[in-house]
C-alpha cells in the first residue's frame, strides 16, 4: 500500500513547486555551509593562535591541530552524506534540508564557544575537532538533501536551471565569509581579534542557521518514493546500484579537481609559483567568484535546451586542453593576466558545476536518490577536491609544481570517458 501514486514529472502531470521559495529553501543551507567553512579558513590564524598554542606541552594539542584544520571536515563529509542522504530517502527532504542546517548552526556555535587552551588545556582542541566532524556531516548531508530538493522542485525542462543554483549559493557563502572575516579583521585591533574577535563571524553564522531554518519550515515537501511504506534501507544504493555509484565517482572526479583548482587554489599557486601579491591574488579570486556565480543559471539554461552531454563534454575536454596553456599565463605577472586565466578557468568549470545536480539526481531512482548521491559524490570530494591544495603544494615541494595542471587535466580526462557514454537524460522525465 503506497500513500499515493507516483507519476513521472511531465507538464501536465507534475506542476513545479513555488519556483522562488523552493529555490531559496534549497539553497540558504548551502550558503551557510560554504560560509561556515571558509570562515574557518581565513580565521584560522587566529583560532590556531588561541586554541593550539606552539608552546603547550601535550603533545596531543599539534596532532589535533594537523587532524582538525586540514582533514578533520573531510573525513566526515561521505559519512554525513550516507546518514542524511538516508534520512532524506525515508522521511523526505525537507526532514533532511531541517536536519543539516540545524547541524551547521551548532557548529558554528561550538567554534563561537571553544575554550581557548590556557583556558580549558586539551578540552579546547577536543571541542573544536567535533564542531568540525558536525560541519564536515553537514556538508555531506547538504549536498545530498539540496540536490534532490532542487531537481526535483524544478518541474518539466527547468531541472539545469534549478541545479545552478546550488553552486550560485555556494560562491555566495565564500563571498559572505571573505567578506565578514574582512570586516571583523579591519575593525578590531590584532589583540582584539585574538582574545574574542575571531568568534564573531561564527556567531552570525549561527544566526544565519536560524534564518535558514525558517525558511526551510515553509517549503514544499517535493512528491516522492520515499512516501511509500517500503521504505530503503541505510546501504540499498550502494548494493542495488553499485554501478550507479561507480559512475557517481566518475562523473565528481574532473569536477571537483577543478572547482578547487580554480575558485580555491589559484590564487595560493600564484603567490607561491609566481611571487604575486597576496592582496593582488585575493581581490583576483573575490572578482572571479562574482562572474563565477553570475554566469552559473547560464548554463543551467542552455543545458535545459542542448543537453547536459555537450557542457559536460566542453568543460572537461576543455580544461585537459587549455588548463596547461592557461597556468602558462600566470608567468607574465600582471594582475589582468591573473584574472583573465581565473575566470576562464571558471567559464569552462561552469559546464560542469551549473548541472552537475541535475546530472547526478537523473542517475539514480528517486527511492534511493540522496543516499545513492551522497556518500559516492562526498568520498570523491574528500580524496581528489580536498587533497587539491596539498597536491599541488606538494609538487612544489619536491620542484615539480608545473605537473600540478598535467595532474587536473589527468582527472579530466577521466571523468571526459564517463560523459562520453553517460546516457543523455535532459529531456526525459525524472523518476519521482
Amino acid at each position: 500500500m503506497t500513500y499515493w501514486s507516483p507519476v513521472p514529472d511531465t507538464p501536465m502531470t507534475h506542476p513545479p513547486a513555488s519556483g522562488a521559495r523552493q529555490l531559496v529553501a534549497g539553497t540558504v543551507g548551502n550558503v551557510v555551509e560554504w560560509y561556515d567553512w571558509h570562515a574557518y579558513t581565513f580565521l584560522a590564524v587566529y583560532i590556531a593562535a588561541e586554541i593550539f598554542p606552539g608552546g603547550a606541552g601535550n603533545p596531543l594539542v599539534p596532532l589535533l591541530s594537523a587532524f582538525a584544520v586540514f582533514a578533520v571536515g573531510f573525513f566526515a563529509r561521505p559519512l554525513g552524506g550516507l546518514l542524511l542522504g538516508a534520512i532524506a530517502d525515508r522521511y523526505g527532504r525537507r526532514a533532511a534540508l531541517t536536519m543539516t542546517v540545524l547541524l551547521m548552526g551548532m557548529s558554528c556555535l561550538m567554534i563561537a564557544a571553544t575554550p581557548t587552551y590556557a583556558m580549558a588545556g586539551v578540552l579546547g582542541p577536543v571541542v573544536l575537532v567535533v564542531a568540525r566532524l558536525l560541519q564536515g556531516a553537514a556538508a555531506g548531508g547538504e549536498f545530498t538533501a539540496s540536490t534532490t530538493f532542487l531537481v526535483e522542485s524544478a518541474g518539466h525542462r527547468r531541472r539545469g536551471l534549478f541545479s545552478s543554483f546550488h553552486y550560485v549559493s555556494a560562491t555566495v557563502g565564500q563571498i559572505l565569509a571573505s567578506g565578514t572575516a574582512t570586516l571583523v579583521v579591519f575593525s578590531l585591533s590584532e589583540q582584539g581579534m585574538r582574545d574574542w574577535g575571531w568568534r564573531l563571524p561564527f556567531l552570525a553564522g549561527a544566526v544565519l542557521s536560524l534564518v535558514g531554518l525558517w525558511i526551510r519550515r515553509g517549503a514544499e515537501e517535493p512528491r516522492g518514493k520515499w512516501q511509500l511504506e517500503n521504505r530503503p534501507g541505510l546501504f540499498d544504493a550502494l548494493r542495488k546500484h553499485p554501478r550507479e555509484s561507480l559512475l557517481i565517482c566518475g562523473i565528481t572526479i574532473g569536477g571537483t579537481i577543478a572547482f578547487y583548482t580554480w575558485t580555491s587554489y589559484l590564487p595560493t599557486y600564484a603567490q607561491v609559483n609566481e611571487g604575486f601579491d597576496k592582496r593582488q591574488s585575493l581581490l583576483v579570486g573575490t572578482l572571479s567568484l562574482i562572474f563565477f556565480a553570475l554566469i552559473q543559471p547560464l548554463g543551467g539554461i542552455l543545458s535545459d535546451r542542448v543537453g547536459r552531454r555537450p557542457l559536460l563534454m566542453g568543460f572537461a575536454v576543455g580544461t585537459a586542453v587549455l588548463g596547461v596553456p592557461l597556468f602558462g599565463l600566470i608567468t607574465s605577472g600582471s594582475f589582468l593576466s591573473l584574472l583573465f586565466v581565473q575566470c576562464a578557468g571558471m567559464l569552462l568549470l561552469t559546464g560542469y558545476t551549473s548541472i552537475a545536480a541535475a546530472v547526478n539526481s537523473e542517475v539514480f531512482p528517486a527511492q534511493v536518490r540522496a543516499a545513492g548521491i551522497g556518500f559516492p559524490y562526498s568520498l570523491t570530494v574528500a580524496v581528489f577536491g580536498g587533497t587539491a591544495p596539498y597536491m599541488g603544494t606538494a609538487l612544489k615541494a619536491v620542484g615539480v609544481e608545473d605537473a600540478f595542471p598535467w595532474y587536473v587535466a589527468a582527472l579530466c580526462l577521466v571523468s571526459a570517458l564517463v560523459y562520453l557514454r553517460l546516457p543523455e537524460s535532459a529531456h526525459e522525465p525524472l523518476d519521482t
